[in-house]
Parts: structure tokens; C-alpha cells; sequence
């Protein structure tokens, strides 16, 4: 196992609420902090194949969006062990200082029906300059056409950590729905799904690699009426700094995903 400050994801308390330093006082807009940015050059792609699916691994040659950040497909940002799951990682070169970001891109895209993703990791214990994302994306439409799930305190530790985002199909982005609340787990596994139709996105967790409805927490559903998006999507997950700000612990980051699961309508 490579090393790194290695944290694990699961069995939640909850509390519902509803992103910069622990010196600011405004969260930022959600539009200009979602997932994407148009890439600098690109290198050569690199594909792995991850719960059945090829993935790109994203790679750079300067810095990019979200947030002006270093990228890399090492195998020491972005690797399948020998069990089948997924591993991505934020590390500190030691020649350049420099932090690199991890981000996989599905090669295929993906419509209506739910989206299942099994994590390890204690992702309510990511330092406030962490952002995990989960999430469908249309590239060169930002604002629109995405759906989120984002762990990130946004660069403050008295913000909540666990957010929801839903961007419209047209119109203003700042008009997205959206849904925070304070995850706190006590475990090291958990399932987090959402759910998509022509006309909402539904949101799930659940405590472990399961989804019985027993041990569901923070369930939420787009408001009647808003305009989701109705395209086949990408799935992305990515692994980045809020502000290209480094952990302010200091620590690399690696966080686990066992399983990746589509199901259809």
C-alpha cells in the first residue's frame, strides 16, 4: 500500500444544514467551484478498467480547473490493486513541492437510473481544503448538465461537509439545486447513490456496502419542477484542492472506491 494519510468511508450521525478558509464569512458560488474547467494540454491518456468500465486518467501539463490544479495519472495518484478497486490519492511530489490531483473520466456515458458508488474511506475526516467528487459531467458546459456529490468543508472547518449539487439543463447555474448536511462516521464504509430521471435526481447514503433501506441516512430529491438534465453523461470522480490550496495537516490523502455500479431504468 503506498503511503499516505489513508482515510476511510461508512456508518454516518447525521445532521442536516446547508463552502474558502476558516477566515471567510462567504461560502462560493457553487457554479464556479463545480467539478470542471476546460484542460490545459493534455498528455498522453492513460485508461484502466475499473468495475467493468474503461476510464481515462486524467494527466496535464500545468495547472487546471477546478481551482488551477496539478494533475497526474501516475500509478501513484491513480491505481487498480489486485482486488479490483480503485484507489486515488492527492500526493506531494518532493522535487517540485508541487500537490497533484487525481481525476477518472468514464469512456462511456450513462442516462436515467440509479448510480451506486462503495467507498473506503473517512470521508467526513478530510482536511477543509479536501474535495472528493462523485459525479456526472457535460465538458464545455459548465454550470449545466451535472449532477454532485461532493465531500468538502470548501476551505472552512464550521462548514458542513457533505453536499448534494444538481445543475440545470439551461438557464442560470446559480439557479442549482443544492443540499448540505454534517456527516460524521464512525466506520470505514459506505454506499452513496443518486438516482436519475427526465424529471428529478434522488439522493441516498447508506452505512456500509449496502443499500438497505435501514441503513439509509440524508435521502433528498431535486424540488417539483426543476429542469435536470434529461443527456447521457460521463461519470467523473475526482480527488482535488479547494483554492489549489495544500492540506492545511499538511497529510497526502488516499481515499478507496471498491465499487462503481450503473442501473439502467
Amino acid at each position: 500500500m503506498h503511503r499516505a494519510f489513508i482515510l476511510a468511508i461508512t456508518l454516518a450521525t447525521l445532521a442536516s444544514c446547508s463552502k474558502h478558509n476558516d477566515l471567510t464569512t462567504e461560502k462560493p458560488d457553487t457554479a464556479t467551484n463545480s467539478q470542471k474547467a476546460a484542460p490545459v494540454k493534455a498528455l498522453a491518456e492513460r485508461t484502466i478498467s475499473f468495475s467493468g468500465i474503461n476510464w481515462t486518467v486524467r494527466d496535464e501539463a500545468g495547472t487546471s480547473g477546478p481551482d488551477d490544479n496539478y494533475w497526474s495519472s501516475s500509478t501513484s495518484n491513480v491505481w487498480v490493486d489486485a482486488s479490483g478497486h480503485l484507489h486515488m490519492k492527492i500526493r506531494k511530489d518532493a522535487a517540485t513541492g508541487r500537490w497533484y490531483c487525481a481525476e477518472v473520466t468514464s469512456q462511456q456515458s450513462f442516462g436515467y437510473g440509479t448510480y451506486v458508488w462503495k467507498i473506503e474511506g473517512r470521508v467526513d475526516q478530510l482536511d477543509k481544503n479536501i474535495v472528493f467528487g462523485l459525479f456526472n459531467y457535460k465538458a464545455g458546459d459548465d454550470g449545466h448538465h451535472e449532477v454532485d456529490i461532493e465531500f468538502a468543508r470548501w476551505g472552512n472547518n464550521a462548514w458542513p461537509n457533505y453536499n448534494y449539487t444538481v445543475y440545470p439543463s439551461s438557464g442560470d447555474p446559480d439557479s442549482n439545486a443544492h443540499h448540505e448536511f454534517e456527516l460524521a462516521l464512525n466506520g470505514t464504509y459506505t454506499t452513496h447513490t443518486f438516482y436519475r430521471t427526465s424529471s428529478a435526481v434522488s439522493y441516498r447514503g447508506y452505512h456500509g456496502h449496502t443499500e438497505d433501506i435501514n441503513n439509509s441516512f440524508f435521502p433528498w430529491t431535486t424540488p417539483a419542477g426543476f429542469p435536470v438534465s434529461t443527456l447521457a453523461l460521463p461519470v467523473h470522480m475526482n480527488l482535488w484542492l479547494f483554492n489549489h490550496l495544500a492540506p492545511s495537516n499538511g497529510q497526502e490523502v488516499e481515499l478507496i472506491i471498491h465499487q462503481f455500479i450503473y442501473r439502467p431504468l
